[in-house]
C-alpha cells in the first residue's frame, strides 16, 4: 500500500508532507519495496500513528470488568473504529474472585493472537483495589483492599503477567513495600489518594513513576500544600494521565499542565465507561449505577464516574477547544502511552520497520477519514 500526499506526523514530532509506504504490514522507506499496487489519497489529511489508550473501562455497552471474551472483543472493535489501535483496559475495585476471572479471561483472549479488525489487547491497567477509602471516587468502597503483594502476584499470574500498570494510594499502610517490590515488573501509578507532598515524593523515590487521571481523586495543588501533583511536577521521571473530555478538567488547567509537565510527560486517556458510543441513559460502572448525559457520567451522589467519550475525541477536544497544539496532543495519545507500557518498539510512530498503523484525519475538523491496521483498511 502507498498512502499519497499526506501531512505525516514524524517521529520527531512535526508534520511533513510526504507519501507513506507499507509492505507486509510494516512501514518501509521507499516505493521500490512495495509490491501491492493499492494506493490511497490522503490529500487534505493528517496521517498520525494509531492511538494507544492505557486507561479506559468500557464502551458500546460492555465493560472490561464484565470478565467475558465478548466484552474485550467488542470493546476492541469499537476502539479501532475510533483510531485506537492498542488498548490497555482498566479494572475497577472488585473482589479478588472477580478480578481473577477478569485476568484469566484477558489472558485467554491475548493468547488467541491477532484479532482481525480489532485494536490489539496490550495488557491490563489495575485501577484498584489498593486505594484510599477517602478518595475512592467511583470505586466500590466494599472492595477496597490494603496493599497486598501476594494478592497482586496471584492476579498478575492469572493474567499471564499482563498487568502493565498498578494503581496504589501511597499513604495506605503497606503501599511503600508494594511499590519497592513491584516497580521493576509493572508501572506503579499513584491514584485515588490523600497523600501529601512528602508521602508522594517518598513513593516516587521507592519506584512509582506515574499518576492516574491527574487532579481527579487526589488533593488539589495549593501554594502551601502542593500535594502529589506538586511532587509529580518535581520528579522528572514521572508521567501523568489527563482526561481531556471537557468534563474532568477545565481547559485552563489543561493548558497549565502542559506548561508544567511538557508534552513529553503527559499521557492522554479517555477513562471511558460502557456508555461510550451509545445514547444517554442509565448504565453501571463497577457495580454502581451511573447516569450519562452527553459525555458526562455521574453516580447518584454526583461523583464523576469515568467519561463517555473515546481517546480520539479527547485528543480532538484538547486541540480544538483547549488550545493544545496538534503536535503535542498527538504525541500524548500515541508515542507517550506506547512508551509507558513498553510497546514503542513496534507501535506509536510512523517509522520504518514498525507495524503500519495509521489514522487519517481530515484537516478541517480532525474527524476520521480512514483507519489502517497493519497495512489493512478498517
Amino acid at each position: 500500500m502507498i498512502i499519497r500526499n499526506a501531512s505525516v506526523y514524524a517521529e520527531d514530532g512535526i508534520f511533513v508532507q510526504k507519501d507513506i509506504y507499507i509492505e507486509n504490514g510494516r512501514f518501509v522507506d521507499s516505493a521500490d519495496k512495495v509490491t501491492d499496487g493499492q494506493e490511497i489519497s490522503a490529500e487534505g489529511c493528517y496521517a498520525i500513528p494509531g492511538l494507544t489508550d492505557i486507561h479506559f473501562h468500557g464502551c458500546m455497552g460492555f465493560d472490561f470488568c464484565d470478565g467475558t471474551r465478548e466484552a474485550i472483543d467488542q470493546m476492541a472493535a469499537y476502539e479501532l473504529s475510533a483510531g485506537v489501535t492498542n488498548i490497555v483496559p482498566a479494572t475497577m475495585t472488585l473482589s479478588e474472585e472477580m478480578l481473577l476471572n477478569i485476568c484469566s479471561t484477558a489472558k485467554a483472549y491475548a493468547e488467541e493472537g491477532f484479532h482481525e479488525k480489532r485494536a490489539r489487547f496490550q495488557g491490563i491497567n489495575m485501577e484498584g483495589p489498593f486505594l484510599s477509602m477517602e478518595k475512592k471516587g467511583a470505586q466500590n468502597a466494599a472492595y477496597i483492599h490494603v496493599p497486598d503483594m501476594d494478592m497482586f502476584e496471584r492476579l498478575n499470574e492469572a493474567s499471564g503477567n499482563r498487568v502493565r500498570l498498578l494503581d496504589v494510594a501511597p499513604e495506605v499502610e503497606g503501599s511503600m513495600e508494594l511499590i519497592e517490590k513491584c516497580h521493576d515488573q509493572v508501572v506503579i501509578s499513584l491514584a485515588h489518594t490523600c497523600a501529601d507532598y512528602d508521602t508522594a515524593m517518598k513513593a516516587f523515590d521507592a519506584g512509582a513513576s506515574h499518576m492516574t487521571h491527574l487532579y481527579n481523586a487526589m488533593p488539589p495543588y495549593s501554594h502551601r500544600a502542593p500535594g502529589p501533583i506538586g511532587a509529580a511536577a518535581d520528579k522528572e521521571k514521572v508521567e501523568v494521565e489527563l482526561i481531556t473530555d471537557g468534563v474532568h478538567i477545565h481547559p485552563a488547567a489543561v493548558r497549565t499542565t502542559f506548561k508544567i509537565f511538557g508534552d513529553g510527560r503527559i499521557i492522554l486517556i479517555s477513562d471511558s465507561m460502557r456508555a461510550t458510543g451509545l445514547e444517554d441513559g442509565d448504565y453501571t460502572l463497577g457495580g454502581q449505577d451511573v447516569k450519562v448525559t452527553g459525555n458526562r457520567a455521574l453516580l447518584a451522589d454526583g461523583t464523576i464516574a469515568g467519561s463517555a467519550t473515546n481517546l480520539l475525541n479527547c485528543m480532538r477536544t484538547a486541540v480544538l477547544k483547549m488550545g493544545i497544539p496538534l503536535e503535542s496532543a498527538v504525541k500524548c495519545a500515541t508515542a507517550n502511552p506506547a512508551k509507558c507500557v513498553g510497546i514503542y518498539d513496534e507501535y506509536g510512530s510512523i517509522s520504518t520497520g514498525k507495524k503500519a498503523d495509521v489514522v487519517l484525519l481530515r484537516k478541517e475538523d480532525l474527524t476520521v477519514k480512514q483507519v489502517i491496521l497493519e497495512g489493512g483498511l478498517v
